[in-house]
């Protein structure tokens, strides 16, 4: 656990300085685009069930729309680089079960709640199945329901396995494949 934790923060770190200023870039587009402060903070359910903030870069304008230039910062996962700072300060990890908004996690029962125990992470291999979750849903007559139905379900079967076979080599793996995908 030490060895990740360090990992991630070394890793994080060299990532955010060299990617500070593609994300000021980033920052200043999504200003503009949403007419509003281009960095958003979002309670999220973390390691333990415990809340905290999660950066990310705004998509939407304040009619919560997107448009062109937010559907390929959103496309390309652009917009969950703030989400480096998390890492470094600890309250998320390079790889594990992606966080959600209070009313997911924080309401498992039983072995599934042994997610909690992982901090989330910026992917994972659910996250990877899923990267169109947002097309996915869009084309369902009941998005919520098939979410809460289908997704998140499989999501949390996706995540369980990854709470028992977890390594590094693993992680690595997944990282990998994240850039890959």
């Amino acid at each position: 656990m030490l060895f990740k934790r360090i990992f991630d923060f070394v890793i994080s770190f060299m990532l955010l300085i060299m990617l500070l200023p593609i994300i000021i870039i980033l920052w200043i587009i999504t200003s503009v685009n949403t007419k509003r402060n281009g960095l958003f903070n979002q309670l999220r359910i973390g390691q333990f069930g415990k809340p905290f903030r999660i950066y990310k870069l705004r998509t939407f304008n304040s009619f919560d729309k997107i448009n062109y230039v937010s559907s390929v910062i959103r496309r390309l996962k652009l917009d969950e680089l703030p989400q480096l700072w998390n890492v470094i300060v600890g309250d998320m990890s390079l790889v594990g079960p992606r966080p959600d908004v209070p009313g997911y996690y924080d309401k498992l029962e039983g072995e599934d709640r042994k997610i909690l125990n992982l901090k989330p992470g910026i992917t994972s291999e659910a996250s990877i199945k899923y990267k169109n979750e947002e097309a996915i849903l869009k084309g369902q007559s009941n998005p919520l329901k098939y979410n809460d139905e289908v997704i998140f379900p499989d999501k949390v079967k996706m995540n369980l396995e990854y709470y028992y076979k977890r390594t590094f080599f693993g992680d690595i793996k997944i990282i990998l494949k994240t850039f890959i995908k």
